[in-house]
Protein backbone atom coordinates (compact mmCIF):
# COMPACT_ATOMS: atom_id res chain seq x y z
CA UNK A 1 0.00 0.00 0.00
CA UNK A 2 2.83 2.41 0.89
CA UNK A 3 4.45 1.69 -2.48
CA UNK A 4 1.20 2.51 -4.26
CA UNK A 5 0.86 5.82 -2.39
CA UNK A 6 4.49 6.75 -3.18
CA UNK A 7 3.99 5.84 -6.82
CA UNK A 8 0.89 8.02 -6.96
CA UNK A 9 2.65 11.00 -5.43
CA UNK A 10 5.63 10.67 -7.79
CA UNK A 11 3.28 10.42 -10.76
CA UNK A 12 1.33 13.48 -9.62
CA UNK A 13 4.53 15.51 -9.40
CA UNK A 14 5.73 14.34 -12.81
CA UNK A 15 2.46 15.28 -14.50
CA UNK A 16 2.51 18.76 -13.03
CA UNK A 17 -0.59 18.47 -10.82
CA UNK A 18 1.33 19.99 -7.93
CA UNK A 19 0.79 23.77 -7.92
CA UNK A 20 3.49 25.99 -9.42
CA UNK A 21 4.81 29.28 -8.05
CA UNK A 22 5.68 32.70 -9.46
CA UNK A 23 7.75 33.79 -6.46
CA UNK A 24 9.00 37.18 -7.64
CA UNK A 25 9.36 39.77 -10.37
CA UNK A 26 9.24 38.27 -13.87
CA UNK A 27 8.91 34.72 -12.57
CA UNK A 28 11.09 31.90 -11.23
CA UNK A 29 14.13 32.93 -13.30
CA UNK A 30 13.43 36.68 -13.55
CA UNK A 31 13.21 36.40 -17.33
CA UNK A 32 9.51 36.91 -18.03
CA UNK A 33 9.12 33.28 -19.10
CA UNK A 34 6.40 31.09 -17.60
CA UNK A 35 6.92 27.30 -17.48
CA UNK A 36 3.16 26.76 -17.88
CA UNK A 37 1.85 24.51 -20.66
CA UNK A 38 -1.63 23.58 -21.87
CA UNK A 39 -2.75 27.20 -22.24
CA UNK A 40 -5.19 28.74 -24.68
CA UNK A 41 -3.57 29.35 -28.05
CA UNK A 42 -6.27 31.85 -29.00
CA UNK A 43 -8.70 33.89 -26.93
CA UNK A 44 -12.46 34.13 -27.40
CA UNK A 45 -13.92 37.49 -28.40
CA UNK A 46 -13.80 39.78 -25.42
CA UNK A 47 -10.95 37.83 -23.84
CA UNK A 48 -10.66 34.81 -21.55
CA UNK A 49 -13.18 34.13 -18.78
CA UNK A 50 -12.76 36.21 -15.61
CA UNK A 51 -12.56 33.89 -12.58
CA UNK A 52 -12.51 36.62 -9.94
CA UNK A 53 -11.65 40.26 -9.28
CA UNK A 54 -9.85 41.51 -6.17
CA UNK A 55 -10.53 45.13 -5.23
CA UNK A 56 -9.23 47.77 -2.80
CA UNK A 57 -5.70 46.36 -2.85
CA UNK A 58 -4.09 49.75 -2.41
CA UNK A 59 -2.68 52.04 -5.06
CA UNK A 60 0.44 50.70 -6.76
CA UNK A 61 2.22 49.63 -9.94
CA UNK A 62 3.89 46.48 -8.59
CA UNK A 63 3.39 43.09 -10.22
CA UNK A 64 1.89 40.28 -8.09
CA UNK A 65 3.90 37.24 -7.01
CA UNK A 66 2.48 33.81 -6.15
CA UNK A 67 3.57 31.07 -3.72
CA UNK A 68 1.75 28.20 -1.99
CA UNK A 69 -1.71 29.31 -3.10
CA UNK A 70 -1.26 32.94 -2.00
CA UNK A 71 -0.83 36.06 -4.16
CA UNK A 72 1.25 38.93 -2.76
CA UNK A 73 1.59 42.54 -3.84
CA UNK A 74 2.36 46.06 -2.59
CA UNK A 75 0.11 49.10 -2.40
CA UNK A 76 -0.61 52.30 -0.53
CA UNK A 77 -3.52 52.36 1.90
CA UNK A 78 -4.26 55.09 4.43
CA UNK A 79 -0.95 56.84 3.71
CA UNK A 80 1.15 53.72 4.27
CA UNK A 81 2.99 51.47 1.81
CA UNK A 82 2.16 47.88 2.68
CA UNK A 83 2.10 44.29 1.49
CA UNK A 84 -1.20 42.55 0.81
CA UNK A 85 -1.90 38.82 0.55
CA UNK A 86 -4.97 37.30 -1.11
CA UNK A 87 -6.05 33.74 -1.85
CA UNK A 88 -5.12 32.44 -5.30
CA UNK A 89 -8.41 30.51 -5.41
CA UNK A 90 -10.83 33.43 -5.13
CA UNK A 91 -8.94 36.71 -4.52
CA UNK A 92 -10.22 37.15 -0.98
CA UNK A 93 -7.84 39.01 1.32
CA UNK A 94 -5.81 37.22 3.98
CA UNK A 95 -3.92 40.19 5.42
CA UNK A 96 -2.47 43.64 4.76
CA UNK A 97 0.71 44.74 6.52
CA UNK A 98 1.83 48.41 6.32
CA UNK A 99 5.60 48.85 6.66
CA UNK A 100 6.65 52.30 5.43
CA UNK A 101 5.51 55.85 4.81
CA UNK A 102 5.03 56.60 1.09
CA UNK A 103 7.71 58.55 -0.78
CA UNK A 104 7.47 62.31 -0.70
CA UNK A 105 7.62 62.92 -4.45
CA UNK A 106 4.55 63.73 -6.50
CA UNK A 107 4.38 60.70 -8.80
CA UNK A 108 4.70 58.00 -6.16
CA UNK A 109 2.12 59.72 -3.98
CA UNK A 110 -0.25 59.67 -6.93
CA UNK A 111 0.50 56.14 -8.09
CA UNK A 112 1.89 54.15 -5.17
CA UNK A 113 4.89 51.78 -4.92
CA UNK A 114 6.15 49.74 -7.86
CA UNK A 115 8.20 46.92 -6.32
CA UNK A 116 7.20 43.26 -6.65
CA UNK A 117 7.42 41.08 -3.51
CA UNK A 118 9.91 38.20 -3.47
CA UNK A 119 8.69 35.08 -1.63
CA UNK A 120 11.49 32.92 -0.21
CA UNK A 121 11.50 30.21 2.47
CA UNK A 122 8.34 31.34 4.22
CA UNK A 123 9.14 35.05 4.11
CA UNK A 124 8.17 37.96 1.86
CA UNK A 125 10.73 40.63 0.91
CA UNK A 126 9.82 43.88 -0.75
CA UNK A 127 10.80 47.55 -1.15
CA UNK A 128 8.68 50.64 -0.48
CA UNK A 129 8.81 53.75 -2.62
CA UNK A 130 10.91 55.50 0.06
CA UNK A 131 13.52 52.73 0.00
CA UNK A 132 12.47 50.65 3.00
CA UNK A 133 13.39 47.00 2.49
CA UNK A 134 11.01 44.86 4.52
CA UNK A 135 11.01 41.19 5.48
CA UNK A 136 7.62 39.82 6.53
CA UNK A 137 6.30 36.45 7.61
CA UNK A 138 4.49 35.00 4.58
CA UNK A 139 1.69 33.46 6.66
CA UNK A 140 0.51 36.47 8.63
CA UNK A 141 2.46 39.52 7.38
CA UNK A 142 4.20 40.16 10.68
CA UNK A 143 7.41 42.17 10.37
CA UNK A 144 10.72 40.33 10.76
CA UNK A 145 13.18 43.14 9.92
CA UNK A 146 13.57 46.34 7.89
CA UNK A 147 16.41 48.34 6.36
CA UNK A 148 16.37 51.61 4.43
CA UNK A 149 18.39 52.46 1.33
CA UNK A 150 18.73 56.12 2.25
CA UNK A 151 19.30 55.91 6.02
CA UNK A 152 21.41 52.73 6.09
CA UNK A 153 23.33 53.05 2.81
CA UNK A 154 23.22 56.73 1.83
CA UNK A 155 21.30 55.96 -1.34
CA UNK A 156 19.06 58.17 -3.45
CA UNK A 157 16.24 57.24 -5.80
CA UNK A 158 16.64 58.09 -9.47
CA UNK A 159 14.76 60.85 -11.23
CA UNK A 160 14.31 64.54 -10.46
CA UNK A 161 13.43 65.53 -6.94
CA UNK A 162 9.66 65.99 -6.71
CA UNK A 163 8.80 64.08 -9.89
CA UNK A 164 10.54 60.74 -9.38
CA UNK A 165 8.97 57.30 -9.00
CA UNK A 166 10.71 56.41 -5.74
CA UNK A 167 12.54 53.12 -5.37
CA UNK A 168 11.20 50.45 -7.70
CA UNK A 169 13.58 47.49 -7.56
CA UNK A 170 12.46 43.98 -6.64
CA UNK A 171 15.01 42.18 -4.49
CA UNK A 172 16.62 38.87 -5.49
CA UNK A 173 16.62 35.98 -2.99
CA UNK A 174 19.61 33.65 -3.27
CA UNK A 175 20.08 31.09 -0.49
CA UNK A 176 20.73 33.01 2.71
CA UNK A 177 21.20 36.34 0.92
CA UNK A 178 18.83 39.06 -0.27
CA UNK A 179 20.36 41.06 -3.14
CA UNK A 180 19.17 44.63 -3.53
CA UNK A 181 20.17 47.90 -5.24
CA UNK A 182 20.48 50.81 -2.79
CA UNK A 183 22.02 52.93 -5.54
CA UNK A 184 24.63 54.56 -3.31
CA UNK A 185 28.28 55.35 -3.78
CA UNK A 186 30.06 52.46 -2.12
CA UNK A 187 26.79 50.52 -2.01
CA UNK A 188 25.55 50.29 -5.57
CA UNK A 189 24.43 46.72 -4.86
CA UNK A 190 24.17 45.11 -1.42
CA UNK A 191 23.67 41.65 0.07
CA UNK A 192 21.60 41.33 3.24
CA UNK A 193 21.19 38.34 5.52
CA UNK A 194 17.81 36.84 4.68
CA UNK A 195 16.98 36.08 8.33
CA UNK A 196 18.24 39.22 10.06
CA UNK A 197 18.71 41.94 7.44
CA UNK A 198 22.36 42.39 8.48
CA UNK A 199 24.61 43.70 5.70
CA UNK A 200 26.86 40.94 4.30
CA UNK A 201 28.64 43.06 1.70
CA UNK A 202 28.33 46.25 -0.36
CA UNK A 203 29.47 46.89 -3.94
CA UNK A 204 31.61 49.90 -4.80
CA UNK A 205 30.86 50.63 -8.46
CA UNK A 206 32.10 54.20 -8.47
CA UNK A 207 29.80 57.20 -8.86
CA UNK A 208 26.13 56.30 -8.96
CA UNK A 209 23.92 58.39 -11.16
CA UNK A 210 25.08 61.05 -13.56
CA UNK A 211 26.84 63.95 -11.80
CA UNK A 212 26.80 65.93 -15.06
CA UNK A 213 23.00 66.02 -15.11
CA UNK A 214 21.52 67.91 -12.17
CA UNK A 215 18.73 66.11 -10.34
CA UNK A 216 19.41 62.57 -11.56
CA UNK A 217 21.35 60.75 -8.85
CA UNK A 218 20.87 57.31 -7.45
CA UNK A 219 19.17 54.07 -8.21
CA UNK A 220 17.95 53.33 -11.70
CA UNK A 221 14.75 51.28 -11.13
CA UNK A 222 16.08 47.97 -12.48
CA UNK A 223 16.39 44.74 -10.45
CA UNK A 224 19.29 42.26 -10.07
CA UNK A 225 19.44 38.87 -11.76
CA UNK A 226 21.79 35.93 -11.13
CA UNK A 227 23.76 34.24 -13.93
CA UNK A 228 26.85 32.12 -14.48
CA UNK A 229 29.35 33.41 -17.03
CA UNK A 230 32.61 31.62 -17.80
CA UNK A 231 31.85 29.21 -14.96
CA UNK A 232 31.65 32.10 -12.47
CA UNK A 233 28.33 32.83 -10.69
CA UNK A 234 27.52 36.54 -10.51
CA UNK A 235 24.77 39.07 -9.94
CA UNK A 236 24.09 41.38 -12.87
CA UNK A 237 22.48 44.77 -12.30
CA UNK A 238 21.67 47.80 -14.44
CA UNK A 239 22.49 50.79 -12.23
CA UNK A 240 21.48 54.45 -12.24
CA UNK A 241 22.11 57.04 -14.90
CA UNK A 242 25.75 57.08 -16.00
CA UNK A 243 26.69 54.01 -13.94
CA UNK A 244 26.09 51.34 -16.56
CA UNK A 245 25.61 47.61 -16.00
CA UNK A 246 27.78 45.53 -13.66
CA UNK A 247 28.51 41.93 -12.81
CA UNK A 248 29.42 41.41 -9.14
CA UNK A 249 30.73 38.49 -7.09
CA UNK A 250 28.09 36.68 -4.96
CA UNK A 251 30.73 36.06 -2.27
CA UNK A 252 32.21 39.52 -1.84
CA UNK A 253 30.20 42.00 -3.90
CA UNK A 254 33.35 42.92 -5.82
CA UNK A 255 32.81 44.28 -9.34
CA UNK A 256 33.80 41.60 -11.86
CA UNK A 257 33.04 43.76 -14.89
CA UNK A 258 31.31 47.03 -15.75
CA UNK A 259 30.02 48.51 -19.01
CA UNK A 260 29.22 52.22 -19.32
CA UNK A 261 28.69 52.43 -23.06
CA UNK A 262 25.67 53.16 -25.24
CA UNK A 263 22.64 51.10 -24.22
CA UNK A 264 23.43 51.11 -20.50
CA UNK A 265 24.02 54.75 -19.51
CA UNK A 266 20.81 56.65 -20.06
CA UNK A 267 19.31 59.31 -17.81
CA UNK A 268 16.37 59.67 -15.39
CA UNK A 269 15.49 55.95 -15.21
CA UNK A 270 17.22 52.73 -16.28
CA UNK A 271 14.55 50.08 -15.99
CA UNK A 272 14.78 46.76 -17.93
CA UNK A 273 16.48 43.71 -16.41
CA UNK A 274 19.36 42.58 -18.67
CA UNK A 275 18.82 39.37 -20.64
CA UNK A 276 21.59 36.81 -20.11
CA UNK A 277 22.43 33.51 -21.80
CA UNK A 278 25.87 31.92 -21.79
CA UNK A 279 28.49 34.66 -22.06
CA UNK A 280 26.12 37.12 -23.78
CA UNK A 281 24.28 39.98 -22.06
CA UNK A 282 21.62 42.07 -23.80
CA UNK A 283 20.96 45.43 -22.15
CA UNK A 284 18.79 48.41 -22.99
CA UNK A 285 17.60 51.75 -21.61
CA UNK A 286 15.51 54.58 -23.00
CA UNK A 287 16.30 57.98 -21.47
CA UNK A 288 19.09 60.07 -23.00
CA UNK A 289 19.52 60.87 -26.67
CA UNK A 290 23.20 59.92 -27.00
CA UNK A 291 23.82 57.27 -24.35
CA UNK A 292 20.72 55.09 -24.23
CA UNK A 293 19.70 52.46 -26.80
CA UNK A 294 20.54 48.76 -26.73
CA UNK A 295 23.69 46.64 -26.76
CA UNK A 296 24.73 43.00 -27.04
CA UNK A 297 27.76 42.38 -24.82
CA UNK A 298 30.09 39.40 -24.66
CA UNK A 299 31.60 38.89 -21.23
CA UNK A 300 34.98 37.20 -21.69
CA UNK A 301 37.21 35.81 -18.90
CA UNK A 302 40.58 37.57 -18.92
CA UNK A 303 43.46 37.67 -16.44
CA UNK A 304 41.45 36.43 -13.49
CA UNK A 305 38.66 38.89 -14.28
CA UNK A 306 36.41 39.68 -17.22
CA UNK A 307 36.56 41.83 -20.33
CA UNK A 308 33.43 43.34 -21.90
CA UNK A 309 33.23 43.18 -25.70
CA UNK A 310 30.32 45.07 -27.30
CA UNK A 311 29.22 42.92 -30.25
CA UNK A 312 26.34 45.08 -31.46
CA UNK A 313 25.24 48.54 -30.36
CA UNK A 314 22.04 50.35 -31.34
CA UNK A 315 21.44 54.03 -30.69
CA UNK A 316 18.16 55.25 -29.19
CA UNK A 317 16.43 55.84 -32.52
CA UNK A 318 17.30 52.35 -33.74
CA UNK A 319 16.33 50.37 -30.65
CA UNK A 320 15.50 50.88 -26.99
CA UNK A 321 13.23 49.40 -24.35
CA UNK A 322 11.67 51.97 -22.04
CA UNK A 323 10.04 49.58 -19.59
CA UNK A 324 7.87 46.48 -19.71
CA UNK A 325 10.85 44.18 -20.06
CA UNK A 326 12.43 42.04 -22.77
CA UNK A 327 11.82 38.32 -23.28
CA UNK A 328 14.13 35.71 -24.80
CA UNK A 329 11.96 33.08 -26.51
CA UNK A 330 14.09 30.48 -28.26
CA UNK A 331 16.91 32.32 -29.98
CA UNK A 332 15.16 35.68 -30.29
CA UNK A 333 14.39 38.62 -28.01
CA UNK A 334 10.97 40.28 -28.17
CA UNK A 335 9.98 43.59 -26.58
CA UNK A 336 8.34 46.95 -27.11
CA UNK A 337 10.64 49.54 -28.68
CA UNK A 338 10.94 53.23 -27.81
CA UNK A 339 10.20 55.54 -24.94
CA UNK A 340 6.45 55.32 -24.27
CA UNK A 341 6.23 53.45 -27.57
CA UNK A 342 5.77 49.71 -27.21
CA UNK A 343 6.45 49.02 -30.89
CA UNK A 344 6.93 45.20 -31.19
CA UNK A 345 10.39 44.16 -32.35
CA UNK A 346 12.30 40.90 -32.77
CA UNK A 347 16.09 40.71 -32.32
CA UNK A 348 18.37 37.74 -32.89
CA UNK A 349 20.06 37.18 -29.55
CA UNK A 350 23.43 35.82 -30.73
CA UNK A 351 24.04 38.71 -33.14
CA UNK A 352 21.93 41.61 -31.83
CA UNK A 353 20.55 42.13 -35.34
CA UNK A 354 16.94 43.24 -35.81
CA UNK A 355 14.90 40.52 -37.56
CA UNK A 356 11.72 42.56 -37.92
CA UNK A 357 10.17 45.74 -36.57
CA UNK A 358 9.76 47.97 -34.86
CA UNK A 359 6.12 47.52 -35.93
CA UNK A 360 3.07 49.64 -35.16
CA UNK A 361 1.49 48.49 -31.85
CA UNK A 362 -1.28 46.04 -32.81
CA UNK A 363 -4.97 45.94 -31.89
CA UNK A 364 -5.10 49.57 -30.77
CA UNK A 365 -2.33 49.18 -28.15
CA UNK A 366 -0.76 52.45 -27.07
CA UNK A 367 2.44 53.46 -25.28
CA UNK A 368 4.70 51.05 -23.35
CA UNK A 369 4.08 47.30 -23.26
CA UNK A 370 4.85 44.80 -20.47
CA UNK A 371 5.85 41.46 -22.02
CA UNK A 372 5.50 37.83 -20.91
CA UNK A 373 6.12 34.50 -22.69
CA UNK A 374 4.21 31.28 -21.95
CA UNK A 375 3.49 28.07 -23.88
CA UNK A 376 4.41 29.32 -27.34
CA UNK A 377 2.79 32.75 -27.02
CA UNK A 378 3.87 36.30 -26.18
CA UNK A 379 1.63 38.47 -24.04
CA UNK A 380 1.93 42.24 -24.69
CA UNK A 381 0.08 44.26 -22.04
CA UNK A 382 -0.17 47.85 -23.31
CA UNK A 383 -0.33 50.93 -21.14
CA UNK A 384 -3.86 51.76 -22.37
CA UNK A 385 -5.16 48.36 -21.20
CA UNK A 386 -5.01 46.46 -24.50
CA UNK A 387 -3.70 42.91 -24.05
CA UNK A 388 -2.34 41.22 -27.19
CA UNK A 389 -1.49 37.56 -27.79
CA UNK A 390 1.34 37.09 -30.31
CA UNK A 391 2.91 33.99 -31.84
CA UNK A 392 6.69 34.44 -31.65
CA UNK A 393 8.40 34.27 -35.03
CA UNK A 394 11.66 35.67 -36.41
CA UNK A 395 9.95 36.20 -39.77
CA UNK A 396 7.12 38.62 -38.98
CA UNK A 397 4.75 39.96 -36.35
CA UNK A 398 2.00 37.35 -35.91
CA UNK A 399 -0.91 38.70 -33.90
CA UNK A 400 -3.27 35.96 -32.68
CA UNK A 401 -5.81 37.59 -30.35
CA UNK A 402 -6.47 40.73 -28.33
CA UNK A 403 -8.92 42.20 -25.85
CA UNK A 404 -9.34 45.36 -23.77
CA UNK A 405 -8.94 45.22 -20.02
CA UNK A 406 -11.52 47.02 -17.86
CA UNK A 407 -10.90 50.74 -17.42
CA UNK A 408 -8.52 51.50 -14.55
CA UNK A 409 -10.13 52.98 -11.45
CA UNK A 410 -7.43 55.62 -10.88
CA UNK A 411 -7.94 58.59 -13.19
CA UNK A 412 -4.92 60.80 -12.43
CA UNK A 413 -2.29 58.59 -14.07
CA UNK A 414 -4.21 55.66 -15.60
CA UNK A 415 -1.14 53.72 -16.79
CA UNK A 416 -1.74 50.00 -17.10
CA UNK A 417 1.86 49.03 -16.26
CA UNK A 418 2.25 45.91 -14.05
CA UNK A 419 3.58 42.86 -15.87
CA UNK A 420 1.24 39.96 -16.68
CA UNK A 421 1.65 36.81 -14.56
CA UNK A 422 0.65 33.26 -15.56
CA UNK A 423 0.51 30.57 -12.90
CA UNK A 424 -1.58 27.39 -12.54
CA UNK A 425 -3.58 28.15 -15.68
CA UNK A 426 -4.47 31.65 -14.47
CA UNK A 427 -3.55 35.01 -16.00
CA UNK A 428 -3.17 37.64 -13.26
CA UNK A 429 -3.43 41.30 -14.21
CA UNK A 430 -2.83 43.96 -11.54
CA UNK A 431 -4.25 47.38 -12.38
CA UNK A 432 -3.59 49.87 -9.58
CA UNK A 433 -6.09 49.04 -6.78
CA UNK A 434 -7.64 46.07 -8.63
CA UNK A 435 -6.43 42.64 -9.80
CA UNK A 436 -8.15 40.44 -12.39
CA UNK A 437 -7.79 36.68 -12.62
CA UNK A 438 -8.48 35.12 -16.05
CA UNK A 439 -8.84 31.45 -16.92
CA UNK A 440 -6.34 30.75 -19.72
CA UNK A 441 -6.13 26.97 -19.34
CA UNK A 442 -7.04 25.08 -22.53
CA UNK A 443 -10.03 22.79 -21.97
Amino acid sequence: MRLLVCAFLIGATATGSVSADWPGFRGPNRDGVSPETGLLKTWPEGGPKVLWTAKNLGLGWGTPSVADGVIYGVGTRDDKDGVWAVKESDGSELWFSPFAAPAEDLLTQTNGPASTPTVHKGKVYTVSANGTVSCLNAKDGKSVWTKNYQKDFGGAPGGKAGVAWGYSDSVLADGDKIICIPGAKGAAVAALNADTGATIWKTDAGEIGNPKVKGFPGQGYSSPVKATIGGVPQYIALLGSGSGVVGVSPDSGKVLWQYKGVGATGGVAQIPIPVVRGDLVWVSCSYGETTCGAALLQIVPKGGGFEVKPLKVHNKKQLNNHHGGMVLAGDYIYFGHDQNGGYPVCVEFKTGEIKWGPEKPPAGGQRSAAVLYADGRLYFRYENGVLVLIEPSPDELKVVSAFKLPTADQKSYPQSWPHPVIVNGKLLIRDQTVMYCYDVKAK
